[in-house]
C-alpha cells in the first residue's frame, strides 16, 4: 500500500514540473500532455513490472534531474529533502567557523581561514585537514561534513586535525559570520581610491557606497572598482552600485524572456554619489552575472573605463519556484541585456556540439551595438573590456595547477620551511620554480589536464578489455611525454604561476588583508588602472569625452 502512494504523489510532482512553464503548455498544449502521458505510462510500468524492488521517488528524481542537466548549468530540481536542508542553511543569522573550507575523501581541507573569526581564534591555518569533528570520524560520515560544524553562536565543537602530518586538536566556538561584500578598500596613491567588490550580497551597495565616500574624504580624485573573480548575485543591489556613478532614472539592465511576465527593464532609482568622478572597472574571465551587469552598464553609459580581460559570460537569470509536496525548481527565466542591447550570456545550451558542450557564438558572428555616445561595442558574450590585459588572462596550464590544488598545497609547505616571514613580502625566483616542479614530483600531484585525463580513460578502458598490458610500455612513454610537456608550459608561463604562487603565500601570512595591500603597490592591473586614470586625455578618448 505505501509503494501505491508513493507513485499517486510523483505523478503529481512531475505534472506540475511540467505546469510551471505556463505559457509554453497553452501554446503546445498536445504535445506536451502527449509527452506527459508517455512518461506517466513508463514510469508506472517499470515500477509495476521491474525485476527488483524499485523506490519511485529516487526514479523521478534522478529522471527529473537527468531532465534539466540537459538545458543549463543553473535550471534545477530541490526534492524535499533538498529544500529543508536549504532552509536550515539560508535562515537566520549565519553562524560557522568563518573559513573556507572543503572535502577530500576523508578529511576537510581548511583551505582560508579569515581574520578574527572562530577558525583563526582556534588556531586552525590553510592546509590544516581536519579529520574528526566531536566525536565522528569524518573517514566514516559520508554525508555533508560541514553540516557538522554548524550551530548556534557560542556552540563548542572539539575538532581533530591533521598539520603537515601531525595530529592536533583545537576547540571552535562558534560565532556570527558576516562575510564583506567589500573586504578592502584604500588610497592606491594620493589621489586614486581603491574598491574591491567581491559579491553581490544584500549589503554591497551599501557597503561600495561607504567606501566611495570615505575615499572621498580621504583625498580621492578616482575610483577603481576592482571586480575579478566576483561570481555575481542580487541584480538589485547591482542596479543600486551603479546609482552611485550614475544618475536616477537611468536604464542598467533589461531582462527578456519567452514569457513576458519576466521581461522588466532595471533603473536606478536614488540620487547617485558622484557622476562625474574618473571610474575604472578592473573584470577578468571570473567576473560573473551582476558583475557584467555592472561593468557593461557603465561602459556602456560611457561612466567608466573597464580593463581586464573579457568576463565570464553568465548572462541568465533564475528564479524559484514552489512545487507540490514541499518540492522545488529553479528555473533559468530570461536573460540579461545590457543598456545598449548587448546579451550578457556566452554560451548558447539550446545549441551543442558532437561532444553535448554548449556553442559559444564565433568572434565573426559577433553583433555590434553602440554606446550612449556612439563607442562601438559587441556582444558575443560576458563584457569584452574597452582595454585588454593578457595577463589578466589565466593560462591553461595555472587553471589545472589551481584546479588541482598544486599551488595550495606548495604554498602550505613553503609557510611551514617559512615559518618568520611575517610581513615581508618574497620574491618567487627562478629557484622556487624550479622547486615547485619538484615538490610536484615529489608529492605526486597530477595535473589532470584535459588530455591526461583522456590518457587515464583510455587506460582504463583498456584493463576492461584485458589490454592494458600490451599498451603499458606506449602508455608510460605517452604519459612521461605529457608530463614533460606539462613541465615545459610551466616554464613558459613562469610569470604567471609566480604571481599565483605569491598571492597564495601572501595569504599564508597576512590573511586577504595583506594581499590587497599588496595589491594596490604592485599588482600590474592595479598599476594599469592608474595609469590610465592619470592619462586623462586616454581616459576622455577612450569614453568620447
Amino acid at each position: 500500500m505505501l509503494k501505491t502512494v508513493k507513485k499517486r504523489y510523483v505523478i503529481p510532482a512531475l505534472l506540475s514540473a511540467f505546469l510551471f512553464i505556463g505559457v509554453s503548455f497553452k501554446e503546445d498544449y498536445f504535445e506536451i500532455s502527449k509527452q506527459i502521458e508517455i512518461f506517466t505510462t513508463l514510469f508506472k510500468t517499470i515500477n509495476q513490472n521491474y525485476v527488483d524492488e524499485t523506490n519511485p521517488a529516487e526514479l523521478m528524481d534522478k529522471a527529473i534531474k537527468s531532465m534539466l542537466a540537459d538545458l543549463d548549468p543553473y535550471t534545477n530540481y530541490f526534492n524535499e529533502q533538498d529544500v529543508i536542508k536549504f532552509k536550515i542553511n539560508n535562515t537566520g543569522e549565519y553562524t560557522g567557523i568563518g573559513a573556507i573550507i572543503t572535502r577530500k575523501e576523508d578529511k576537510l581541507i581548511v583551505k582560508e581561514p579569515y581574520k578574527g573569526f572562530p577558525a583563526d581564534k582556534a588556531g586552525l591555518k590553510a592546509g590544516d585537514e581536519i579529520i574528526q569533528i566531536g566525536d565522528v570520524l569524518l573517514a566514516d560520515f559520508k554525508d555533508d561534513a560541514s553540516q557538522l560544524i554548524k550551530g548556534a553562536k557560542g556552540t563548542k565543537i572539539d575538532i581533530k586535525y591533521l598539520r603537515q602530518g601531525k595530529p592536533m586538536s583545537t576547540q571552535l566556538v562558534l560565532d556570527e559570520v558576516g562575510i564583506k561584500a567589500v573586504p578592502f578598500y584604500g588610497m592606491a596613491d594620493d589621489k586614486t581610491g581603491y574598491i574591491v567588490l567581491l559579491q553581490f550580497n544584500a549589503k554591497a551597495s551599501s557597503e561600495t557606497k561607504e567606501a566611495l565616500e570615505k575615499l572621498k574624504e580621504e583625498g580621492a580624485q578616482q575610483i577603481i572598482l576592482d571586480l575579478r573573480g566576483n561570481p555575481g548575485g542580487l541584480l538589485h543591489e547591482a542596479v543600486n552600485i551603479c546609482n552611485l556613478f550614475v544618475p536616477k532614472g537611468e536604464l542598467i539592465v533589461t531582462t527578456k524572456s519567452k514569457n513576458s511576465k519576466y521581461n522588466n527593464t532595471n533603473k536606478t532609482t536614488r540620487e547617485p554619489v558622484d557622476t562625474e568622478i574618473p571610474l575604472i572597472v578592473i573584470v577578468d574571465g571570473k567576473s560573473a552575472s551582476a558583475s557584467e551587469i555592472v561593468s557593461g552598464a557603465l561602459q556602456d553609459l560611457d561612466r567608466a573605463v573597464v580593463i581586464g580581460s573579457r568576463s565570464f559570460g553568465k548572462g541568465l537569470v533564475q528564479r524559484p519556484i514552489d512545487m507540490t509536496y514541499g518540492t522545488q525548481v529553479k528555473v533559468t527565466i530570461s536573460k540579461y541585456y545590457t543598456p545598449s542591447g548587448r546579451c550578457i550570456q556566452a554560451l548558447d545550451y539550446a545549441r551543442k556540439d558532437k561532444s553535448g558542450k554548449a556553442i559559444r557564438t564565433e568572434e565573426k558572428n559577433y553583433n555590434a551595438f553602440k554606446t550612449k555616445k556612439g563607442r562601438t561595442v559587441y556582444d558575443g558574450g560576458g563584457i569584452l573590456p574597452d582595454i585588454v590585459l593578457e595577463n589578466t588572462k589565466t593560462s591553461a596550464i595555472a587553471e589545472a595547477l589551481q584546479k588541482n590544488d598544486a599551488i595550495f598545497y606548495y604554498a602550505t609547505n613553503y609557510y611551514y620551511k617559512n615559518p618568520n616571514l611575517g610581513d615581508k613580502i618574497p620574491t618567487i625566483t627562478d629557484a622556487d620554480i624550479t622547486d615547485f616542479k619538484a615538490f610536484l614530483k615529489k608529492e605526486k600531484i597530477s595535473l589532470d589536464t584535459e588530455t591526461e585525463i583522456a590518457l587515464k580513460n583510455t587506460l582504463e578502458k583498456a584493463k576492461k578489455e584485458n589490454i592494458d598490458e600490451v599498451i603499458a610500455t606506449e602508455y608510460q612513454q605517452l604519459l612521461s611525454a605529457l608530463q614533460k610537456s606539462e613541465e615545459n608550459l610551466i616554464d613558459k608561463n613562469q610569470k604567471e604561476i609566480k604571481n599565483l604562487l605569491l598571492d597564495e603565500i601572501i595569504k599564508r601570512y597576512q590573511y586577504k588583508e595583506g594581499l590587497y595591500q599588496y595589491y594596490i603597490k604592485s599588482n600590474f592591473e592595479i598599476k594599469k588602472a592608474i595609469e590610465v586614470l592619470n592619462n586623462k586625455a586616454q581616459y576622455n578618448s577612450i569614453l568620447k569625452i
